[in-house]
């Protein structure tokens, strides 16, 4: 099982004037250390969860793209993307950019959306559940058009494209698409049609993620997709702290491996993430690695 380090606060003390430093510092460690996958939260607001709007929140891809110049191996993704956030268009030409400037490590991870305050806050529409998911489905097929050699028109319900065009192309020709979220009627249906990768909790608990990959079994037996070809990923540590309850966890992460999930992502907690991250390299990894 691999390693993914998400980095969803910046609120350590000192971060006014330290915040670029230990974001940096920590994007480093990750890639040296043998992280197989870094993200940042898509967000313009901190979620409530973690402080809401007063806290510290950068933007998800002009970091991204600055961590790219610091790191050689990790991929290097949101988790995720919110499809209302970004035209679609502009949203593939960002992510092949990330990608060519990290020589073929971008991930494209995306949703549905789901912070309106952040949306009302900022004056960015925010339309209602059904219509945020077709404009899911529209711009994943936009994405996938343009990391094609077909740069002709895109003509959906809700965008319209009359070139599809993106020079330079993605370093592999296209890139992985990861879909975030377990709703088992529409997302788990978009990951059997489209994605290459899918994220699930585990604060959910085993039995209700294995009900899950059921759901998406079933999607893929109804799209003729090879299951076995989607990456599972899973976050949201539902219990055992990995530094200060190593074999807690492991053992934890142990009856996800089983369930096929091939990556656990954690977001360092406290003051120094650095120093969690060298602790969770250095003294977990490797025996994750072992699952």
């Amino acid at each position: 099982m691999d390693l993914g380090i998400h980095y969803a606060t910046f609120s350590h003390a000192g971060w006014q004037s330290e915040l670029a430093d230990k974001l940096v510092a920590t994007a480093k460690v990750a890639d040296q250390g043998g992280v197989d996958l870094l993200t940042v939260m898509d967000h313009w607001f901190q979620m409530e969860v973690r402080g809401g709007p007063p806290e510290p929140m950068l933007e998800g891809y002009t970091t991204l793209g600055a961590l790219s110049q610091v790191t050689e191996n990790v991929r290097l993704s949101m988790l995720v993307t919110g499809v209302t956030y970004r035209h679609p268009g502009l949203l593939a030409k960002t992510v092949t950019t990330l990608d060519v400037l990290s020589h073929g490590r971008a991930i494209l991870g995306i949703g549905a959306a789901w912070y309106d305050r952040e949306h009302a806050g900022l004056g960015v529409p925010f339309p209602p559940l059904k219509e945020r998911f077709e404009r899911l489905e529209e711009a994943i097929r936009i994405c996938q058009q343009m990391w094609s050699d077909d740069n002709g028109p895109f003509e959906g319900t809700h965008y319209q494209l009359a070139e599809t065009v993106n020079v330079p192309p993605p370093v592999r020709g296209s890139i992985p698409i990861l879909i975030g979220g377990g709703g088992e009627r529409k997302t788990l249906r978009l990951v059997a049609q489209y994605a290459d990768a899918c994220h699930l909790f585990a604060r959910e608990g085993v039995d209700a993620v294995a009900h899950k990959l059921d759901v998406l079994r079933k999607h893929c037996d109804d799209v003729g997709r090879d299951y076995d070809s989607i990456e599972k990923t899973l976050g949201g540590m539902g219990g055992g702290d990995p530094v200060a309850d190593p074999d807690g966890f492991l053992a934890q992460a142990e009856e996800y491996a089983k369930l096929g999930f091939t990556l656990f992502t954690l977001t360092p907690p406290g003051d120094d993430p650095v120093g969690w991250t060298e602790q969770v390299c250095d003294t977990v990894l490797p025996r994750l690695k072992q699952l």
